[in-house]
């Protein structure tokens, strides 16, 4: 089945043709199929940071296709549709192609989008997926090997039906010749840390600030999943447990205290947190301080003696030996970063 590829534009016959911008020596260009009911956010800012990236530079650094299989508009999970124009040789010279899923994506990874991904494998593309795209890498087997991230709606089954991948709950993934991302606006986060790898940091923060956005996100930043995508509605105690907790993050409970007011015993929840989760009821509620520790590390001003009191950590000392072991850096370097 062919595939037709070049700009993009809203499907409207009374829009002009635009041209493609002059090749500059070192650019990058990008293709992104788009999948049926693929998710607008992630494509649109997906490309909205190479565009930037462009402006912010005054330099032609990116350029980029949409593709589909069979050169006709396909529609975004909003409704909306997309077309590409026709093709203008672009084709065989992409440098990554990413693949944009979104609703129902196990129905739309069909053998010719297959056939399309081991094509450009073999020629040395560089591959990726945002959103649910991910899908249609790890289905055609091409991410043995690799780390992949996913968005969390997707992200256990996909895991049942491919054990052997790696599945991580990373906002995305940059992983040698293949690039990730989970849904929503993670894409921005992937293209920026491509951005920053590629032309550096600068330009990256150059292109976060055009966005108004609040910081970067790193690559080792994990997805929020909601308790009840872990467990589902089944598990009413597992929920109920979950929102104690953060209720509670300044003055934790003892495991002794959760039991109690949960109405179970201990035992029936480290049974139930071991089968659902993979771990501890106090291992996930330290996950959940931490994580509520990073997110005012980072988008408050607050002191890390502030931090430490707010996530009812005991001591600083304690905070920092904890926040090292669950990021891989001190309180006061993961500040130094974000004000970098």
């Amino acid at each position: 089945m062919p595939m037709h590829a070049a700009s993009a534009r809203i499907a409207d016959p009374s829009w002009p043709v635009l041209e493609a911008p002059a090749v500059e020596p070192g650019q990058v260009h990008f293709g992104f199929l788009l999948l049926p009911n693929f998710s607008m956010i992630a494509f649109s800012g997906a490309v909205e940071v190479l565009r930037m990236a462009n402006y912010v530079s005054r330099r032609e650094l990116y350029r980029w296709s949409v593709m589909t299989l069979d050169g006709a508009a396909v529609q975004a999970s909003n409704r909306l549709p997309i077309r590409p124009l026709p093709s203008r040789g672009l084709v065989d010279d992409w440098d990554a192609l990413i693949v944009c899923g979104g609703l129902q994506v196990q129905e739309q990874v069909t053998e010719p989008v297959i056939k399309v991904l081991h094509s450009a494998a073999r020629q040395g593309v560089a591959l990726g997926g945002i959103c649910t795209g991910s899908y249609a890498l790890v289905k055609a087997g091409l991410m043995t090997g690799y780390r992949c991230a996913m968005h969390w709606e997707n992200l256990y089954a996909v895991r049942e039906e491919f054990p052997a991948v790696e599945l991580t709950e990373e906002l995305f993934v940059i992983d040698r010749d293949r690039m990730t991302s989970s849904g929503g606006t993670a894409p921005i986060d992937l293209m920026l840390g491509i951005t920053a790898e590629r032309f550096g940091p600068e330009l990256a923060q150059g292109v976060s600030e055009q966005f108004m956005l609040e910081r970067i996100r790193l690559p080792s930043e994990r997805q929020h999943i909601p308790m009840v995508a872990r467990v589902g509605f089944n598990r009413q105690e597992l929920l109920n447990v979950a929102q104690l907790m953060e209720e509670h993050i300044e003055d934790p409970l003892s495991f002794r205290q959760i039991a109690v007011q949960i109405g179970l015993s201990q035992r029936q929840l480290q049974r139930m947190f071991k089968y659902y989760l993979g771990m501890s009821p106090m291992r996930y509620y330290l996950w959940l301080r931490l994580l509520r520790a990073r997110e005012l590390l980072l988008q408050t001003h607050m002191t890390i003696m502030g931090v430490t009191v707010a996530c009812g950590f005991q001591s600083p000392c304690h905070f920092s030996k904890a926040y090292r072991a669950r990021f891989g850096r001190s309180p006061s370097s993961e500040r130094r970063q974000a004000l970098d």
